[in-house]
């Protein structure tokens, strides 16, 4: 049910339909220590910022790549350099030079509330999964968790599925507005099912 202060909502349907594009595959590739070649490390997700292409992602996803590739929603793959990124709140910042891009419209995370439903979008498994998307509620706020790296992030807490190849996806509320970086940090969701974090907008 949709509360009378909330009427604005769009449905879960809308919701997916207006974020998907915004949301990207971004595949690691890293030198062969033996061969010299460029070899896929890893994939993640990210998601389109603005039309001149700069992309959001976590930091792990980005780690030690020495190429980076972004396969975007309508299936072209360009190359991607990395702008920056920040291992205290695993985060990074890529840019494309693509036209027809689709920007994710950011929301206030402070906003939210335990109970609110939340919208998981991302690529968990890596392209072969892409576009999933998944639904759940904010279980928590304010959650201290400790990364890999051992710092400490505030982050929201839910119980929509994500899983690897998810990490630097979407987590928005009902009118399709980012409010979260998605996140796996291995060393607190172990195998637990129904506890993920995502990274606040606030601190993006």
């Amino acid at each position: 049910q949709v509360s009378k202060e909330d009427s604005d909502a769009l449905t879960l349907q809308e919701v997916a339909a207006k974020v998907t594009p915004s949301v990207v595959c971004i595949q690691n590739y890293q030198a062969n220590g033996f061969t010299g070649e460029q070899e896929e490390a890893g994939e993640g997700s990210g998601i389109i910022m603005d039309e001149d292409g700069y992309i959001i992602t976590n930091e792990h996803v980005v780690a030690d790549a020495t190429s980076l590739k972004v396969v975007l929603y309508d299936g072209r793959t360009v190359d991607a350099t990395l702008v920056g990124s920040d291992t205290a709140t695993d985060l990074a910042l890529i840019k494309i030079e693509a036209d027809g891009l689709t920007p994710a419209t950011f929301g206030d995370a402070d906003e939210l509330s335990v109970g609110d439903q939340v919208v998981a979008i991302g690529n968990p498994g890596g392209l072969v999964l892409s576009s999933s998307v998944t639904f759940g509620y904010v279980s928590a706020l304010n959650r201290s968790i400790e990364t890999n790296n051992g710092y400490t992030v505030n982050c929201i807490q839910t119980d929509a599925a994500i899983n690897p190849g998810n990490s630097g996806g979407a987590l928005v509320n009902t009118h399709g507005e980012l409010v979260g970086i998605n996140t796996l940090i291995k060393s607190q969701t172990g195998s637990y099912v129904g506890y993920s974090f995502a990274i606040p907008e606030s601190i993006v």
